[in-house]
């Protein structure tokens, strides 16, 4: 007998010829999905379990929500496999190959011509949580606050004893409790070399995007020892004379929303994020200082992890700021009104552990939502469907199987 997902049963008892669930339920086994970061937390950035208190390298808002769902089709839940991928960058630092959901035996079913497509499906699963984390994060706007929703495409690793995960997985799935679990995992956003040639093939003129700039940039992140949790990001440029200039300096970067999606009929998985950052303008003189000679004690040099080093005793000011990681990045930016995608080269390094790695990655900006976000008429409807609109472009053209420019005449029912 087929297997069919909770979201789809329908009571043996009831009116049979009752209307069909309203859309709500469509969306199931995304609000039963994992939330990583359980219950509604009081306002203030608050470190990652894992994480010291005392050097937050990434922080989320106090209302944040992180979820996890599947999305593509509806597999068995007995047809889980936690596969070992191969990850060198994990690897090295872990010890051990990071695991990604596969499903066994046949391709996941084709949704009859009933169901929304995968990509209405997935915003229609997270509208609750979207439109929440929205008004949290809008009610924070200020001048110099920058908000932004972005997608990021990879892999969603999971972490641990396999068989032990894989139960958790299958578990929450598509549970119709109340009570969310909890799955160790994280996103790589390092691209298979595959992938990115495809990309670097795909006319994007005929997907509605120009070609917008082709830059490089330092980013160095550092630690701010006088305040407890700030991480401060310096982007910089190499000036005229050879060294490095800064640009824009960032800081309290807060986690709004994170959803991650396994796409088990697709080779890739995305990930779609809200997040603040505050362009810093509340730095005294001092602070400005002491950034600054941090900066120009960097010297470029190609031959190392991140592109940057420091002499011995130069990778800190006076007890005050010490460097984190450092980032090289080469970018290819394409533009539309909606949207900015940007191809890029990365090349980073965390100081801490001197553990550094390559990858070529591509993200997605959502332009139209931040600026609709700014509106004075915010109309959470109209943001629902700009994200639709992108989330069918990136399903379409950039996860693989049957992608590209023809890749929407490819339809996943």
């Amino acid at each position: 007998m087929a297997y069919i997902p909770p979201h789809k049963r329908h009571s043996s008892t009831g009116n049979t010829s009752a209307p069909a669930p309203p859309p709500a339920s469509l969306s199931r086994r995304f609000d039963q999905s994992l939330a990583l970061d359980g219950p509604s937390r009081p306002r203030g950035r608050r470190p990652p379990s894992h994480q010291s208190s005392a050097m937050i390298d990434i922080a989320y808002a106090a209302q944040s929500t992180s979820l996890w769902c599947i999305a593509g089709g509806c597999p068995h839940p007995d047809n889980f496999r936690l596969e070992p991928y191969p990850c060198e960058a994990v690897e090295r630092r872990e010890g051990y190959r990071p695991l990604v959901l596969t499903i066994a035996g046949d391709p996941p079913s084709v949704e009859s011509e009933e169901e929304p497509p995968p990509w209405a499906a997935i915003v229609t699963g997270i509208e609750r949580d979207l439109l929440s984390s929205l008004v949290s994060a809008r009610s924070e706007l200020a001048p110099r606050i920058k908000i932004s929703f972005v997608a990021r495409i990879g892999k969603v690793f999971f972490r641990g004893e396999p068989s032990s995960c894989l139960e958790s997985v299958r578990r929450v799935a598509y549970s119709e409790s109340d009570i969310r679990g909890k799955v160790s995992k994280s996103f790589s956003t390092s691209l298979p070399n595959e992938h990115i040639q495809e990309f670097e093939q795909l006319e994007m003129a005929k997907l509605g995007f120009d070609f917008d700039s082709q830059s490089e940039r330092y980013n160095i992140k550092l630690f701010n020892k006088t305040q407890a949790g700030s991480v401060i990001t310096c982007k910089c440029k190499v000036a005229e004379g050879g060294g490095l200039e800064i640009y824009k300096i960032e800081q309290n970067k807060l986690r709004h929303l994170v959803v991650d999606i396994s796409c088990v009929s697709k080779d890739l998985d995305l990930r779609l994020m809200l997040y603040s950052t505050e362009v810093s303008k509340t730095l005294d003189d001092v602070g400005k200082d002491g950034i600054k000679r941090l900066v120009s004690n960097a010297v470029i040099d190609p031959n190392v992890k991140g592109g940057l080093r420091w002499s011995l005793g130069k990778d800190s000011i006076d007890g005050t700021f010490s460097i984190i990681d450092v980032c090289h990045l080469k970018f290819k930016n394409f533009k539309n009104q909606n949207m900015r995608i940007n191809f890029r080269y990365a090349d980073r390094i965390h100081l801490k552990t001197s553990f550094g790695d390559v990858s070529n990655e591509l993200f997605f900006k959502f332009l139209g939502v931040s600026r609709q976000l700014r509106d004075e008429n915010f109309e959470p409807s109209s943001v629902l469907t700009t994200v639709q609109d992108a989330v069918k472009l990136i399903w379409n053209h950039f996860l693989g199987k049957n992608g590209g420019v023809e890749g929407e005449k490819c339809k996943e029912k």
